[in-house]
């Protein structure tokens, strides 16, 4: 064909983002060997467009629609491109060129080597490169599928693995996953905490984060969004789904990081914190009138149990800082048995008298005594008057109900300071 001397190009550029392309020249490369074709051929290039995005999915290149739609208005009516695949690679984007072409607004096509007009046979070979491309495309797709299905069946993880393990470094061992030595241990550490010890998520965080100062792979500390996502990935005790939400799953060959079993307590615990209410979450009696004495944070309590060979289980309450003011606070843990005895000797340095509730404690003993005189019947009444306040309000702290116990410690004149296994009484 003779090309018009009327036509204006369009040179489009676009890099390609295919493997096996490699080889292909980038675009400043492309831009320079067209404008050479164009001056052997005597064209006339009235625009210059870049791309980097891939043309196998249909409308998702900006420029290559940018160029559809002033060709649509006339501003030029030739495109200069270095192949057909640098066009489409789709048969969506294929058929708005064709389109164009038929309603005579692209007049001509010209690539490095062919030639493209308004004609049926041109415009027929056209598409069958620009299709065969996208043959090559799906086939690629499928082979890899094949591959990475293949690998998988092998126990091997296709992709980048989870924090806790890396790829094994060595051309002659692909997607050999093995254990991070640095993170792993942290990682098996937090399935723990949350499963043996009953640890939160946010509990979690606050440990990976300002205890340990665990980052990943590229230096970012994990979110808490990403600590409930690491606890829920079945990768780390020995099985994974590949694709995600397939259905399809595996058996790793790789070490697994934890057992099933404790990935199993693990979910269960998750599942408690996230569905129980909040007014039925576990309330620990101490925990909303003490403040930190080192750096005036809240204090948050944890709940342990030991279980002993003979069977037994004891429990065990820690209160400690919640480090909200000072990360780096040290005040340390304090048993709930010690806390309790320390707050009892407290009550013995102050005058009971003087509390608000006085008269409720006063009023809770003469109804428990007169209780007692209805059984003893012929024995000797007890006497009303002999009410030791003090005893009691140190029964309450010890045996009373958490609303009794925050009562009590609330009514006490002066702020509960507690630091280091020790409590005082501030102001």
């Amino acid at each position: 064909m003779e090309v018009s001397k009327h036509i204006k190009y369009c040179l489009y550029a676009r890099k390609s983002t295919e493997s096996d392309e490699k080889q292909a020249l980038s675009i400043d490369s492309q831009i320079k060997e067209m404008k050479v074709v164009a001056e052997r051929l005597g064209l006339k290039i009235v625009e210059t467009k870049r791309e980097s995005h891939s043309a196998k999915e249909s409308g998702t290149r900006p420029v290559f629609l940018e160029m559809i739609h002033e060709l649509n208005i006339g501003k030029y009516d030739g495109i200069l491109t270095w192949s057909p695949d640098r066009l489409s690679r789709n048969a969506g984007d294929l058929g708005s060129l064709v389109d164009l072409m038929d309603q005579k607004k692209l007049l001509h096509i010209q690539t490095y080597g062919q030639s493209f007009s308004n004609s049926p046979n041109e415009k027929f070979l056209l598409m069958i490169l620009c299709s065969q491309a996208k043959l090559e495309n799906d086939n690629k797709s499928i082979n890899i599928k094949r591959g990475m299905r293949a690998r998988c069946e092998q126990g091997l993880w296709p992709t980048r693995p989870p924090t806790g393990y890396v790829k094994h470094r060595r051309t002659d061992k692909r997607c050999i996953t093995i254990q991070d030595k640095e993170r792993a241990p942290y990682i098996k550490q937090m399935f723990e905490k949350v499963g043996h010890d009953g640890w939160s998520g946010r509990k979690v965080y606050a440990w990976l984060k300002h205890d340990i100062d665990l980052t990943t792979e590229s230096g970012k500390h994990l979110a808490l969004g990403n600590i409930y996502q690491l606890l829920q990935n079945h990768f780390y005790y020995g099985r994974f789904e590949y694709p995600k939400n397939s259905g399809n799953w595996y058996d790793g060959s790789y070490e697994p990081l934890i057992t099933r079993e404790l990935f199993d307590l693990v979910q269960e615990q998750i599942k408690r914190q996230t569905l129980v209410p909040k007014s039925q979450q576990k309330e620990f009696a101490f925990t909303k009138i003490m403040k930190c004495g080192n750096c005036g944070s809240g204090i948050t309590a944890d709940e342990k149990f030991k279980h002993h060979k003979n069977g037994n289980t004891h429990r065990y309450v820690y209160y400690t800082c919640t480090k909200t003011k000072n990360i780096h606070c040290d005040a340390g843990y304090m048993n709930e048995n010690d806390l309790i005895k320390q707050l009892k000797t407290i009550i013995d340095d102050i005058d009971i008298k003087a509390l608000p509730m006085k008269d409720k404690i006063r009023s809770e003993v003469i109804r428990y005594k007169k209780f007692q005189n209805m059984l003893l019947d012929n024995q000797p009444k007890i006497v009303i008057k002999d009410i030791d306040l003090k005893n009691y309000a140190k029964f309450v702290l010890q045996e009373g109900t958490i609303n009794e116990q925050r009562e009590l410690i609330g009514c006490i004149k002066g702020e509960l300071l507690v630091a280091k296994k020790r409590v005082w009484l501030e102001g």
